[in-house]
């Protein structure tokens, strides 16, 4: 599998530069702040619609969360995209085998505290107009492999123009407060509940 790589220097920069590109490319990103337990990792789920997303959930957590960000993307990714490795960037190397290294690797993330994990559950990028998130079976796998003592967080965030020559982009956040046993259609059907009242809202905004 490929995992993620430390170099301070980069990650300084990379992480002052996705702060910058994201101030001059939205006229707004917006988002809510949600209680968590700070002695347990997070393992946010998303929806996966744009190059963008997983750089507004490492901003959210450089403002909120503070953690160490780790984010679960595809090989493809993973070797195109040359900094994404030093931002806690890791991925199977599409081999069935070293697709459940990564998971297992993915939840072993999850049992130190100092760490955050994201993960696109669907997959692939799909339509910012879905009104239903798709979960794979590896999200699951991940949970299970863990000791299960995680703060889950659902992400959902939509991007509008309004009046705007650029967009405004807003993620909604809840902590799912999960229970004892989880199901991948348990965590899908509480994720596509979050999802269908984060819908709500947006279409509640008027400019």
């Amino acid at each position: 599998m490929y995992q993620p790589r430390k170099n301070n220097l980069i990650f300084r920069f990379f992480s002052w530069y996705i702060q910058f590109i994201i101030k001059k490319d939205f006229s707004a990103f917006k988002y809510g702040e949600v209680g968590i337990k700070q002695d347990t990792a997070i393992l946010i789920l998303a929806n996966h619609f744009s190059w963008w997303d997983g750089f507004f959930l490492f901003y959210i957590n450089k403002k909120v969360f503070k953690k160490q960000f780790h984010v679960l993307v595809n090989a493809e990714n993973y070797t195109k995209v040359g900094f994404l490795k030093y931002l806690g960037a890791f991925a199977a190397e599409n081999k069935s085998k070293d697709v459940l290294e990564t998971l297992n690797y993915a939840g072993k993330l999850l049992d130190n505290p100092a760490n955050l994990v994201l993960v696109f559950p669907q997959g692939k990028l799909y339509s910012n107009h879905l009104k239903n998130i798709s979960f794979e079976k590896g999200v699951m796998q991940m949970i299970n492999a863990s000791q299960k003592k995680i703060n889950i967080i659902f992400a959902a965030t939509f991007i509008d123009y309004f009046a705007k020559r650029k967009p405004s982009a807003y993620t909604y956040l809840q902590h799912w407060e999960n229970e004892e046993y989880v199901s991948l259609q348990l965590l899908k059907s509480a994720y596509n509940k979050h999802y269908d009242q984060s819908v709500i809202k947006q279409n509640q905004l008027i400019e």
